[in-house]
């Protein structure tokens, strides 16, 4: 593996709805240049002032109160579908603890969850975590209008939204033993099986990415900031047009990391569209079941490090 590096000319965009206007001139310049960005980088970064300060603040505040919990009381986030339970003490990974809030943006999930840690209630944990899952998902649902708009596929935008659920996960990364660097692996080399994976963190830096020619950075996210990353569904879905970029998290900070980290999944079959099939660009993908995917990575059919979306819905040549 590559050493890490800093990544030069990342951009970063200011996806605030104040300032975007779908009807102004420089709307499609915009969005074009934020679908290449995904092409060419996987991801970008976005500033999204419509999580204030405020609320930035409240939702890692809940976050350490959540994980400073008894480990018997943090397990009780269980699910079949390991992406939407607890998970934590694993050797591969010593300093990821993680759980799983699905259905993130409705009243009832978070509720349930928050019920589960807290069964006298916590108030504040709920409608922290609920307000930021629903402005966090009307950024999701932007991106993806950008990129529909971009391709010229925007007929197919409705049918999209109307499918896709979100999950939220929160994350700690324990600070690591800097004396031992083989024991600060946070998170494992991977592709993320969701459309798109948008990330938020406090101020603690430890992503590392890798480019399309193989090269490791460090993701210098900078303050307040997220990170919007394609998974392996959009990379489907685009017929190989985005970058469904590697990933991993090192730790090398002395203090921990706190990380919410929302995935847009979709119900049911995806086709992908035909405007993104000609004779230049061979059908490269079969429609897929996004949860269908998802679960064949889980099988541990394909290794962590490789493509799940080709193995699991490629067309063979």
């Amino acid at each position: 593996m590559a050493s890490s590096q800093q990544l030069p000319n990342i951009p970063i965009f200011d996806l605030s709805t104040k300032n975007l206007n779908p009807s102004s001139s420089s709307w499609l310049p915009t969005c074009n240049k934020l679908r290449q960005a995904l092409a060419e980088f996987g991801f970008f970064m976005a500033n999204y002032e419509n999580v204030t300060p405020e609320l930035d603040k409240q939702v890692f505040h809940v976050l350490e109160q959540v994980f400073n919990l008894p480990l018997e009381t943090k397990t009780r986030n269980t699910s079949d579908f390991v992406f939407y339970g607890y998970v934590g003490q694993l050797p591969h990974a010593p300093l990821h603890e993680s759980m799983g809030i699905p259905e993130a943006t409705t009243l009832d999930a978070v509720q349930s969850f928050t019920n589960l840690m807290w069964p006298s209630g916590n108030k504040k944990f709920c409608e922290s975590i609920l307000c930021y899952a629903r402005l966090v998902s009307e950024l999701e649902q932007l991106v993806d209008k950008m990129v529909f708009e971009s391709y010229g596929v925007e007929k197919h935008y409705d049918s999209h939204v109307g499918s896709t659920t979100y999950l939220l996960r929160i994350i700690k990364y324990s600070v690591p033993d800097l004396d031992a660097e083989s024991n600060n692996v946070g998170t494992n080399v991977h592709t993320d099986k969701s459309f798109l994976s948008i990330l938020h963190q406090n101020q603690v830096n430890g992503l590392q990415i890798q480019l399309r020619n193989g090269e490791w950075f460090d993701a210098d996210v900078p303050p307040g900031s997220f990170v919007v990353m394609a998974g392996d569904a959009y990379e489907a879905w685009s017929n190989g047009r985005i970058y469904a970029a590697k990933h991993q998290v090192i730790m090398k900070a002395n203090k921990p990391r706190y990380c919410l980290a929302l995935f847009s999944f979709n119900h049911g079959t995806t086709n992908i569209p035909e405007e993104f099939v000609d004779s230049e660009h061979p059908l490269q993908f079969k429609p897929f079941d996004n949860f269908g995917l998802a679960r064949f990575y889980l099988s541990g059919a394909t290794p962590m490090t490789e493509s799940t979306a080709k193995a699991y819905c490629g067309v063979v040549a």
